[in-house]
């Protein structure tokens, strides 16, 4: 009973300010990200795949960028990818834990994230099958058993993007709801980290090419961080000033 006294005890003092969730969601809004989402994922599993080439242990046929980061298949470390993966798809739970009793916050996280991850996985899931890439481990020795269906799913690294997407998720909003949490840096510089380490699984396990997790990578960071943008409450929205300069624009975050 001490253990569980102690972990409320810290819990508390990281969510010390209980406040309203700086989320929300609405009818019309949903109605239309939620088409958009099942739009792009629902039709992705009726794509017919396109297999890659015909095998080749010819490493020159690879761009140069990629060529200098392949790795044969390694079953252990991809197994360490999928663990790492499904441990940081739950991570955005930590921003909900300080309105955990908040019916509201809990319907709007479940919607934001539902929408991000079903737009992760029908963009990934549309390029993999018209691209047909390759993977990196057919160009050592062959197929391995069993991964005869999806050699040629490479790029780009669904994995990558479905760990970057959560680290948005949770860093953007672990930052609008604590921004005087002692444990915003930590916990932006943890997930992100881990996201990466996914990454680079992915390049050592042989199933995917640099590039491939870099564009993982892109598109889970979008999603990541612009659904929960989308579902903020009009007052924080206008807490964001762009002003356009002569070398870009200049993005200006009132707290």
């Amino acid at each position: 009973m001490k253990y569980f006294a102690l972990l409320y005890c810290l819990l508390f003092l990281i969510f010390s300010a209980f406040t309203e969730s700086r989320y929300t969601y609405s009818l019309e809004k949903e109605i239309l990200l939620g088409t958009l989402a099942l739009g792009v994922s629902i039709p992705s599993l009726f794509i017919p795949d396109s297999p890659g080439k015909d095998i080749s242990s010819d490493k020159n046929r690879v761009n140069a960028f990629d060529r200098n980061l392949m790795f044969s298949y390694s079953k252990p470390l991809g197994i360490a990818g999928d663990v790492a993966v499904y441990g940081l798809a739950v991570s955005p739970i930590i921003s909900l834990i300080g309105n955990i009793t908040d019916l509201n916050a809990v319907v709007t996280y479940t919607i934001m994230y539902g929408e991000a991850m079903l737009l992760t996985f029908g963009t990934t899931e549309i390029i993999k099958k018209v691209s047909g890439r390759n993977r990196p481990y057919t160009y050592f020795d062959g197929l391995p058993a069993g991964l005869e269906k999806d050699y040629y799913k490479s790029f780009p690294s669904r994995h990558t993007a479905i760990a970057f997407m959560s680290a948005g998720f949770l860093s953007s909003t672990f930052f609008m709801e604590y921004p005087d949490s002692a444990w915003k840096i930590p916990v932006i510089a943890g997930s992100y980290g881990l996201a990466a380490g996914i990454g680079a699984l992915r390049i050592a396990s042989g199933n995917h090419f640099l590039t491939d997790v870099l564009a993982g990578a892109a598109i889970g960071s979008l999603y990541g961080w612009l659904i929960p943008f989308l579902h903020l409450r009009k007052k924080d929205i206008d807490s964001f000033a762009v002003t356009l300069t002569a070398h870009g624009f200049l993005l200006n975050l009132r707290l």
